[in-house]
């Protein structure tokens, strides 16, 4: 039986810590935590990288994944995984065979960072906006090689994106978060090509970052404050500024979606909200489903109004869309330093601190964001939206937290 317990490892401080037989913790100043075993062989003393510190609470069909591939190839460990990895290799050591070697047998097609990166850009650019695609590459070659370009993929945790992150997490901060959400698509890709067995951590790479300063474009509201804000909305007089404002928290949409929304997008009974490809950024047709205050909110407004199929959701001065600057107005009369294009980043933030467990392709599909259709595809389409119904489901209820009442 080994030293160290499951809540020993969860909660241990920089250092190395012993489980006995050669098989370590090491947890670095950063918080990454990571398995290594000490082994004679050879007549030399060397130490063996198992992998990093799984400590996730893993669904049923991760772990079902996780238990058909061999323990040597696995790289995310938990205590009593990283035990029968350290056993296996010791098994190895004692009849002569190089456990470095066996170790490392299965794994010569695991690409590094830098090889994944460009894997990912190569198969899933075409659905991209061109200028996305064309900065992917640049921004991590710039920003996230230097540090994770030569570590194989399976072996990057929250420390090293940590790492890469903090020499731009404060100076740059909107250049930070972009980089941060590019390396999450290649450790996602990663993923679904078995190069690892989880996909990118969310919450423990938040958890050891700084607290970003506030202003600069698009800079966005922290998703704490979202709930107030929108109570805050919800209390004043109605202004057409005011009410996209809050579809565009609601849903969450591009301020220009909101902005040219007709009646006729709108599927009350279906909960959804079908935006034709001229009004969408990357010019493809795209539907989501609406959550309870953003249905709320449109019913009221319909049975107010009694509008016609082609009338704008929000019309402006003779009818015509309401312009960019009336949904900055109305974040500039609450004092507020945010943009309204922000609330799509709270959205996101919220989706990986508060629902790690769903998957990154359906939170980029509940943006409006081009997912390939075998993703979808991998998902069953029919699950796809459910879970894309449940995310802005739980949005919905936590934006309006403070809400004694419904949408007046």
């Amino acid at each position: 039986m080994g030293k160290l317990t499951v809540a020993f490892v969860k909660s241990a401080k920089p250092g190395r810590h012993g489980d006995g037989k050669g098989l370590c913790l090491i947890v670095k100043p950063s918080g990454g935590k990571s398995w290594v075993l000490r082994i004679q062989h050879g007549g030399k003393r060397q130490d063996i990288g198992l992998g990093s510190l799984d400590l996730s609470a893993r669904s049923p069909e991760d772990r079902r994944e996780s238990e058909k591939m061999s323990i040597l190839l696995r790289r995310d460990l938990t205590l009593a995984e990283a035990r029968e990895k350290a056993d296996e290799l010791r098994k190895f050591a004692k009849s002569g065979r190089d456990p470095i070697a066996e170790r490392d047998r299965d794994r010569a097609a695991t690409p590094d960072f830098k090889k994944a990166a460009e894997l990912a850009h190569a198969a899933l650019k075409d659905g991209w906006e061109a200028k996305n695609a064309a900065a992917f590459l640049s921004r991590l070659e710039t920003h996230a090689y230097p540090l994770l370009g030569k570590v194989p993929v399976d072996e990057i945790d929250s420390g090293e994106i940590q790492d890469a992150l903090k020499a731009i997490w404060l100076s740059k901060p909107a250049m930070a978060r972009k980089v941060r959400q590019h390396i999450a698509t290649v450790l996602n890709y990663a993923k679904s090509k078995s190069w690892r067995d989880s996909e990118a951590p969310s919450k423990s790479v938040s958890v050891g970052l700084p607290n970003q300063p506030e202003g600069g474009n698009f800079d966005a509201m922290p998703y704490a404050e979202v709930p107030a804000f929108v109570a805050d909305l919800m209390s004043k007089p109605d202004t057409n500024g005011r009410l996209a404002l809050l579809l565009v928290i609601f849903a969450p949409a591009r301020p220009g979606e909101a902005r040219h929304a007709r009646w006729k997008h709108i599927n009350f009974d279906k909960r959804e909200w079908s935006r034709p490809a001229e009004m969408m950024k990357n010019k493809k047709a795209h539907t989501i489903t609406l959550n309870a205050p953003a249905i709320a909110l449109l019913k009221r407004l319909k049975d107010e109004r009694s509008p016609k199929p082609d009338d704008l959701i929000f019309p402006g001065r003779g009818g015509s869309p309401l312009s960019d600057m009336t949904l900055t107005a109305a974040l500039k009369t609450a004092k507020q330093p945010y943009d309204a294009h922000g609330f799509r980043s709270s959205f996101r933030d919220w989706a990986a601190e508060k629902m790690p467990a769903m998957p990154d392709p359906v939170v980029e599909a509940a943006m409006s964001h081009l997912v390939p259709d075998k993703v979808i595809r991998a998902y069953k389409r029919t699950k796809f939206i459910e879970m894309r119904r449940e995310l802005l489901d739980a949005w919905g209820l936590y934006v309006i937290a403070l809400q004694s009442v419904g949408l007046r």
